[in-house]
């Protein structure tokens, strides 16, 4: 038994933590954060798969029945291959939890967020904003249509507004100018957009200035309210792995950074002072 471990490559993934705490705050939560290789956003598949593929089996050796991908990056370029390439193995080596394979399970964000997008599209055109990675993968259109092949999915890579939020700038004039920006150039290459995705987990802290510059109408998906309550439905369903997880209302925190900066950097996602370990994959 141990906790629900949550892995991205810096701090986004805190605030799909957050909702994680208010939705289900009876479980325990290790963070971990690779926050000295970040960003993902621009690096290859391979070094992401890889990267990716050292964290799980970090946390796994952590005693992680579950962990969550709370990276979209990581999510599109390394969640599947994982799941069927490397988890059996991985859990193979830690031996069962219960009498199925793999008994450990690695999930990721994109799907529940997928999933989210039916109810509040009419137009049936959906914009994305995501890192140049998520974009390039074309891991949200392969889905998307997987489920819904009427759906039109126009994406648009914004690779400043990651540096502008963990800089501390999410309201400053330079914030506002790359997030109309990119904004107005989504909105130019399909003016019938009603619904976008944020495909990143830093950018709820850019939602005062993506609302100021969207247009009327548009509903905005963020990720963490989602994928918080497709968790809960999941461990609905997976009571084996559910009994797993331990439930001391418990969060930690680790990094590959040094803990001073990632304390000072998670303060600004999290409203609150966190106390982390410095860790090495």
């Amino acid at each position: 038994m141990g906790p629900i471990g949550v892995f991205d490559s810096g701090y986004g993934g805190l605030t799909i933590l957050e909702a994680f705490l208010r939705h289900l705050p009876q479980y325990d939560y290790l963070y971990l954060g690779d926050n000295a290789r970040t960003p993902y956003g621009n690096r290859s598949f391979e070094v992401v798969y890889q990267f990716t593929l050292e964290a799980v089996r970090f946390l796994l050796n952590q005693g992680c029945p579950l962990v969550i991908l709370a990276c979209n990056t990581a999510s599109a370029k390394a969640l599947r291959t994982i799941q069927q390439r490397d988890l059996a193995d991985m859990d193979r080596q830690l031996g069962p939890l219960y009498d199925e394979s793999p008994s450990r399970r690695v999930l990721g964000v994109l799907r529940p967020t997928v999933e989210a997008i039916d109810k509040h599209t009419i137009s049936r055109h959906v914009g994305l904003v995501a890192t140049p990675g998520t974009i390039q993968s074309d891991s949200y259109p392969i889905e998307i249509h997987k489920l819904y092949p009427d759906i039109t999915v126009t994406g648009k890579a914004c690779p400043m507004w990651v540096p502008i939020v963990e800089n501390g700038e999410a309201d400053s004039e330079g914030a506002a100018y790359f997030v109309n920006r990119y904004l107005k150039e989504l909105f130019g290459e399909d003016p019938l957009i009603d619904t976008l995705i944020l495909g990143c987990t830093h950018y709820p802290l850019l939602l005062p200035q993506i609302r100021q510059f969207l247009p009327s109408g548009v509903h905005i998906v963020n990720q963490g309210e989602h994928v918080a309550t497709q968790l809960q439905d999941y461990l609905q369903r997976h009571t084996l792995l559910e009994a797993q997880c331990t439930r001391n209302g418990s969060c930690s925190y680790l990094t590959t950074e040094s803990t001073a900066k990632f304390e000072e950097q998670a303060s600004v996602f999290t409203n609150t002072r966190v106390s982390a370990t410095q860790v090495h994959l």
